[in-house]
């Protein structure tokens, strides 16, 4: 059995093809930029093509002699997501029925039986859901609620606000029920759907064990990390917007994904059946809820994230290479460079590259760092919060803080693209070369100004280049002097 897995950059799609490789399945995997799975383990074990949702012709083939396509895209966070995601629903529909593919299988969102009313968000995942079952080829789609694991956006949400708010004054959403599920439950599901037997067309509730409020998993969460018992105090009058504003300071998933988020959270997702279970030869067996918090925080603590709800790139993103030409596309290109000799071996040196961000922070004036980070927060940005998902090795296209990795060359090559809101694009490129018997570090900070504001807010910024971009060279190379390193 072929499978295609569109979305297999993303927070589930990541985790999911290599259950599928090891239930025996021949995976493809569909990527608008294939080489942002060059670092996944199973790379070599899969087919890597190229092609994008929204574009027909380019999906054929892509689906040619496939037979089972996993559909987990989703543009929640850019702007006009709704319409996004019904004109890419549409479009692969259409070239799935054109291969001859013989099931959809799409995971989208738990929700009440009456459609009314529906979150923004929730009403895109169920209208994509229904766009599928509407279709020529058949299709399974799993609703799931609260999604529990290492990584996930939901989750990284609860941790930090039961780990960082000792007392939570708290809107009415908190006290709606839902019945949280364990990412491992998610894949085991999705990884049956494609063997299900005859051709269902229908919807499918999955859900865990527990029914809860999210009070009641703030306090569970709390119970499981050890920390003293929340006290939540409810008020009423807190919008979700509100909400929204006080999730995006407080924890590092950002605005544009909280709201939706948050909106979701006023529906009750519980589940109204448990079909699935009698079409499975092996029944999944549901993890409760406080065992799920349990993997996750093991997860966590020995350095083994899978994956991160920030690694999908959303479409739209800046994607531009980095100018290294001062005249490139008729602009101005604003450069501040620096060279920096050490008398360590290259790999010492590149271990400290390779670290930098997150917990171990970037080795300049840390404070100018964090008050960015905070202002980029106020105004929607992802902040510095984002951290890393492996303490020690990056891979490509994937998050760190507010940048992402745009190009890595183990030993020798680490770029950095921007995504914080900033009047342009910006780059930063640390690289390390082999130098006698030391080595040498180059690092190249590189801004694309937009219009006049673009050009003010480098100039503004200009005087601090020697403490913050000075300061990192010094300090990167002092750090891997030391014998520790």
């Amino acid at each position: 059995m072929r499978v295609l897995v569109a979305g297999a950059t993303g927070y589930v799609g990541s985790r999911l093809v290599p259950r599928l490789v090891a239930a025996g399945r021949t995976v493809r995997c569909l990527a608008r930029d294939p080489g942002k799975l060059r670092d996944q383990p199973w790379a070599s074990e899969v087919e890597v093509v190229r092609g994008d949702v929204l574009d027909r012709a380019g999906l054929a083939p892509a689906m040619e002699d496939v037979d089972v396509v996993h559909y987990l895209v989703h543009s929640l966070a850019t702007r006009g997501f709704a319409e996004t995601d019904r004109r890419a629903a549409t479009t692969v529909a259409a070239a799935a029925a054109d291969a001859g593919v013989g099931r959809l299988v799409y995971l989208g969102g738990l929700h009440p039986p009456a459609t009314a009313g529906l979150s923004d968000h929730l009403a895109s995942r169920t209208e994509v859901g229904r766009i599928f079952l509407d279709g020529p080829v058949p299709a399974v789609v799993l609703q799931a609620g609260v999604v529990i694991g290492s990584g996930s956006a939901s989750f990284e949400m609860l941790r930090h606000l039961t780990e960082r708010l000792p007392v939570s004054v708290t809107p009415r959403w908190v006290h709606t029920r839902t019945q949280p599920i364990a990412i491992r439950d998610v894949l085991a599901h999705l990884v049956a759907a494609t063997t299900l037997p005859g051709e269902p067309n229908r919807t499918f509730d999955i859900g865990g064990p527990d029914v809860l409020t999210y009070a009641d998993m703030m306090r569970g969460y709390a119970r499981v990390a050890g920390l003293p018992r929340r006290v939540i105090v409810p008020v009423p009058l807190l919008t979700p917007w509100l909400s929204a504003q006080w999730v995006n300071l407080v924890t590092p998933v950002p605005r544009s994904i909280a709201v939706p988020l948050i909106e979701s959270l006023e529906h009750e997702a519980v589940c109204t059946e448990d079909d699935l279970r009698d079409l499975l030869p092996e029944p999944v067996d549901p993890t409760p809820y406080e065992r799920a918090v349990e993997l996750a925080l093991a997860r966590m603590r020995d350095g083994e994230v899978e994956s991160h709800w920030s690694a999908a790139s959303p479409a739209g993103a800046p994607s531009d290479s980095l100018p290294s030409d001062p005249s490139w596309s008729g602009g101005s290109v604003r450069v501040d460079q620096r060279s920096v000799r050490c008398a360590v071996p290259p790999e010492r040196l590149w271990r400290v590259v390779e670290g930098i961000g997150g917990q171990n922070g970037w080795y300049s004036f840390p404070l100018a760092w964090a008050v960015r980070g905070w202002a980029d927060r106020l105004v929607g940005g992802v902040g510095l919060r984002r951290g890393r998902r492996d303490p020690a090795r990056l891979h490509l296209g994937e998050a760190l803080d507010w940048w992402r990795v745009e190009a890595i060359e183990r030993g020798r090559l680490l770029r950095l693209r921007a995504e914080m809101k900033v009047p342009g694009r910006a780059w930063l490129e640390l690289t390390v070369t082999p130098d006698g018997d030391g080595a040498r570090y180059g690092q190249r900070a590189v801004f694309v100004p937009r219009g006049l504001t673009g050009q003010l807010y480098w100039w503004m910024l200009w005087p601090f280049h020697g403490i913050i971009f000075g300061g990192m060279s010094r300090n990167i190379t002092r750090t891997a002097a030391r014998p520790s390193v």
